[in-house]
């Protein structure tokens, strides 16, 4: 199993560093007495998978969908609708990722079904009364739970490849996961295990399902998706700068100031996440313009949410596939639901060095292209500009290849 000790050395150089911070110690020992013995752990599972599980040696990766774009851009929706053609699709729940071996998860899996026929499923209620209450206070924000679908990228934490670390500490300097198509050393053996690690899911899926991944951080790898994946389809998300960028900022500087970070201590690694922000929106199109033949979906979040079954219907077409008789009666059945999506996370433009002026500016081409408000539009115009948008969306679609 691979293992980033160029990471695990950075960060633990950086946490020693951090003389005044007072949970320098807790986290030292976790990284000296706990990450070791833990890493040994999933390797020796990791290796005995081959064993156990000699399918795994032949086990296919066919045409798999990755969904990328800006956080806060309806990644999460679109995943969890099309995560409801079951039939199809494969992908990772939030407790998956945190065992990245085959053989920890049949265990983990038998062991669940042990509780429920012997024991009425004891463990599973106070599990279950565990994930309400550590995820609950914050589903208004983003919908986690150990038993929701979730962002492939945490798979990577056994690995020691994790944006965990960047939403618990400021170290956005230290430890740069966005930017792997510029990373040709380490791009070959991330891609390496992560596939490694769809393959172990898709197994015990069953084995011939499509692998459906959902990942902000990943729009800064689609050229290594691809390059990867030689087959693999590509879905885009995009979303007004102007209220998904506040968005990003907001949450994960709740997060540092919640563990007692000051404005002094994140304000740079702020301002690198800011700049991520933009290479968000650009290294997808970039990407995928060096590579034409790839399918691919570029879907407006206002599009997403106006009309979620169309909408679902029409990505599927882009990427060659059918929409099921079932599946499409689950897309009618939740439309009017999916209609009223939207976050009660409160956020403002203003509380961060950066105004609408400097948003239009540094993404200026995407403001032109899907007509958001600009700054200094009435609301008469914004109202103008969206029923144009719609019903050029509405065009494209029609003719769309």
């Amino acid at each position: 199993m691979y293992f980033d000790f160029d990471y695990y050395f950075r960060l633990l150089r950086h946490v020693w560093n951090l003389k005044h911070w007072p949970g320098r110690w807790r986290l030292l020992a976790r990284l000296l007495l706990v990450t070791p013995p833990v890493t040994l752990f999933h390797t020796l599972c990791f290796l005995l998978d081959y064993l156990l599980f000699p399918s795994l040696w032949r086990q296919p990766v066919r045409t798999p969908v990755f969904i990328v774009g800006h956080a806060r851009s309806g990644t999460t929706l679109m995943h969890r609708l099309m995560s409801a053609d079951g039939d199809r699709f494969s992908y990772f729940l939030y407790w998956e990722t945190l065992f990245p071996s085959l053989l920890q998860k049949k265990v983990i899996r038998w062991l669940g079904r042990v509780d429920q026929a012997l024991l009425g499923g004891m463990f599973f209620r106070r599990l279950k009364a565990w994930d309400d209450r550590t995820f609950g206070p914050f589903r208004h924000i983003h919908n986690m739970s150990l038993w929701n679908s979730e962002e492939d990228q945490f798979a990577m934490r056994a690995a020691f490849v994790t944006q965990q670390w960047a939403t618990d500490l400021p170290v956005m300097d230290v430890l740069d996961l966005f930017h792997l198509d510029q990373m040709p050393k380490k791009r070959r053996r991330w891609m390496h295990h992560y596939r490694e690690l769809v393959k172990r899911q898709l197994l015990l899926n069953g084995g011939d399902r499509i692998h459906l991944s959902k990942n902000p951080v990943m729009s800064g790898w689609v050229g290594s998706i691809i390059e990867t994946f030689p087959d693999a389809r590509i879905v885009v998300m995009l979303r007004d700068p102007a209220q998904c960028v506040p968005s990003l900022l907001k949450l994960v500087e709740k997060s540092w100031k919640a563990r007692g970070w000051k404005p002094a201590d994140y304000q740079a690694s702020l301002d690198l996440l800011l700049q991520t922000s933009f290479e968000s929106f650009h290294n997808p199109a970039q990407q995928l313009a060096r590579y034409p033949e790839v399918p691919r979906a570029i879907v407006d979040y206002r599009e997403l949410t106006a009309r979620p079954r169309e909408t679902v219907h029409e990505v599927y077409r882009q990427l060659g596939f059918d929409v099921g008789s079932e599946f499409d009666a689950f897309l009618q059945a939740n439309a009017e639901r999916e209609k009223k999506h939207h976050s009660k996370f409160e956020y403002s433009l203003g509380d961060y060095r950066i105004t609408a002026d400097q948003l239009e500016a540094e993404l200026g081409e995407f403001y032109r292209q899907y007509e958001w408000p600009r700054a200094g539009a009435t609301q008469g115009d914004q109202a103008a500009a969206g029923a144009q948008q719609h019903s050029q969306q509405g065009e494209r679609d029609r003719v769309a290849p």
